[in-house]
């Protein structure tokens, strides 16, 4: 009976160090993400000691970090399950819990049991957002306002309104922040289709009049940061409906059938 020779393999230092290596590579995105974490973290703990506009900056801080975790991954190489159920943990603290707590506490918590149903229904909208997104996968536009942009959104509402006013909101002022609150956090739900800016590549050649487009944008923001990304954040959620109503307005023209038969 012949023997079988032992499966006999070579040990290779070089193997481990690719496999530490790796295992540094992925670190990366999960560090950024565990940042965008600590910034909504701080979001909430400021906004809880009432100084809302650096709970808002916060907000907007973990805003690019969130964007900038993903483009790491992809650029690395380094996507992985742990990093999107990591990414997603994260952005229910910062984009969920940290605006439904910052406009809590700005003034909507006077509405005592409504208030508490305004911002449970953000928060809620939000976790069930991006439960949904990653049920659904990844694509070329977003069904539904990203959570990010929702929270910006809230976020610059209070910016603005702590930056221009001294004195605490009115009962009007708070009615209109819960009923914003509450669209907001509908939108985040609803079926209407938003345009991703994964569809910006900036690896590639870009026109010259791109620059100066940006270098206006610069200009406008450092100018009133707060207005500027509360008008941005605003044409961005209204972007959605725009769209659906105008495609299913045009169907409807292109559906009408005009007969220009003589009858006579």
């Amino acid at each position: 009976m012949a023997l079988k020779k032992p499966n006999l393999r070579i040990h290779d230092p070089s193997d481990e160090s690719s496999r530490s290596l790796r295992r540094g590579i992925f670190l990366v995105p999960n560090v950024i993400t565990t940042a965008a974490l600590f910034a909504g973290f701080f979001a909430i703990v400021t906004a809880m000691n009432g100084n809302f506009i650096a709970a808002a900056i916060a907000i907007f801080v973990a805003m690019i970090l969130d964007a900038a975790d993903g483009r790491v991954a992809r650029m690395m190489h380094t996507e992985s399950e742990f990093g999107a159920q990591y990414d997603s943990l994260a952005d229910v603290v910062s984009f969920g819990v940290a605006p439904a707590l910052l406009v809590f506490e700005w003034g909507v918590g006077v509405l005592q049991q409504l208030g508490w149903a305004v911002t449970f229904i953000y928060m809620a909208c939000a976790a069930l957002r991006l439960a949904r997104f990653n049920t659904t996968g990844d694509s070329l536009s977003f069904t539904g306002l990203p959570s990010p942009m929702a929270a910006g959104l809230i976020a610059s509402a209070v910016w603005i309104w702590t930056d221009f006013f001294t004195v605490d909101p009115s009962l009007g002022s708070v009615l209109a922040m819960a009923l914003l609150v509450v669209l907001v956090g509908l939108l985040m739900v609803s079926n209407f289709e938003y345009f991703s800016p994964k569809l910006f590549h900036v690896r590639g050649r870009v026109p010259f009049v791109t620059l100066v487009v940006l270098a206006i944008a610069l200009s406008a923001l450092l100018a009133d940061p707060p207005v500027v990304l509360f008008v941005v954040a605003c044409g961005y959620a209204l972007s959605g409906p725009v769209k659906f109503f105008w495609t299913h307005f045009r169907h409807g023209k292109s559906d009408v059938v005009v007969d220009k038969s003589d009858d006579t």
